[in-house]
């Protein structure tokens, strides 16, 4: 009969360490979690560079208007980023990768023709279209809950660029006035929902094993009791 208590105690020690399991698979920050807050970091710090460049450079109205959206809303997305590699203990580069730099310089090479708009067009398709990988990327591989959520809520706004620069084509009126880009109410239902179902998984294995624990007690009981 002791042996039959301890396994059970056993059991429901082990379920009891499960139901702890989802604030600890919340917090931990995977390898690929922290490659993605440097890079989103140094992307935004490229899309801020090239967004101010169109504003001074550009010779139509349309990619001028498309370069204040694109400075606002990385601004924004950039702000949580950062607070969130902080939060997170993630040290960030200190300022775009050394290519976009040279892909800003080459465009703005071109400053005051028509070839400027063409150029920095096409360079923000291509850049978008990168920064849209790497958000799905983390969406498939990423391990903390904080920033799976963060690459979540910016997706939409990240899409949102990329349609207003498509095939090297200008769409200011793509960009509405204010974009809710950050650590606010996506990001946090999109952490909640992770750590809900996290939470719902484990807490079926708690009470599995709760229930078999308790099972095996009651059989090895009747059997003590009919011998």
């Amino acid at each position: 009969m002791r042996i039959s208590v301890m396994s059970s105690t056993t059991a429901l020690i082990a379920a009891a360490t499960l139901l702890a399991a989802p604030q600890a698979l919340a917090a931990e920050v995977g390898e690929h979690d922290r490659t993605f807050l440097k890079a989103a970091h140094q992307g935004n710090l490229a899309e801020i560079a090239a967004g101010q460049d169109a504003q001074k450079n550009a010779t139509t109205e349309c990619v001028k208007a498309v370069g204040a959206a694109l400075v606002r809303d990385h601004r924004k997305l950039d702000a949580a980023t950062t607070a969130l590699s902080a939060k997170l203990g993630v040290s960030l580069p200190p300022g775009p990768a050394p290519e976009d730099e040279r892909k800003l310089a080459a465009v703005r090479a071109k400053a005051g023709t028509s070839a400027y708009d063409a150029a920095w067009l096409a360079d923000q398709e291509v850049a978008h279209t990168k920064t849209l990988a790497l958000i799905d990327r983390e969406l498939e591989e990423g391990r903390n809950s904080e920033v799976f959520a963060a690459a979540r809520s910016a997706r939409p706004v990240v899409a949102m660029h990329l349609d207003m620069v498509r095939a090297g084509t200008c769409h200011a009126a793509k960009a509405p006035k204010t974009v809710g880009a950050g650590s606010g109410g996506h990001v946090a239902a999109a952490a909640n929902d992770r750590d809900a179902l996290a939470g719902a998984t484990l807490a079926s294995g708690l009470l599995l094993t709760a229930g078999a624990g308790w099972w095996a007690l009651r059989g090895r009981r009747r059997v003590a009791g009919g011998s």
